[in-house]
């Protein structure tokens, strides 16, 4: 068994409200370190797969149908082993 994961990520220049906030609520807590948040989403995917290049096509199609939005998101994608 193969996992995907893909981490989907704002293109640069796009603006991220949920970043912006978050990055203002700690600023608020006194962590007036903090300049800049950016917010990424993880997906994992188990996939009935053992080969690392279909499994990786596989999850580039899923990508461009349903997961990622190609107008304002980028993404990566990494395969591992899963024992399970």
């Amino acid at each position: 068994m193969l996992k995907a994961k893909i981490e989907i990520r704002l293109k640069k220049g796009v603006v991220d409200p949920e970043g912006k906030n978050i990055a203002k609520a700690l600023n608020l807590l006194h962590f007036k370190e903090v300049k800049e948040v950016k917010v990424a989403k993880i997906i994992e995917i188990f996939l009935e797969e053992n080969d690392v290049e279909k499994a990786r096509e596989r999850a580039e199609e899923m990508c461009k149908k349903l997961l990622a939005n190609p107008v304002i998101n980028e993404y990566s994608i990494s395969i591992e082993y899963v024992h399970g």
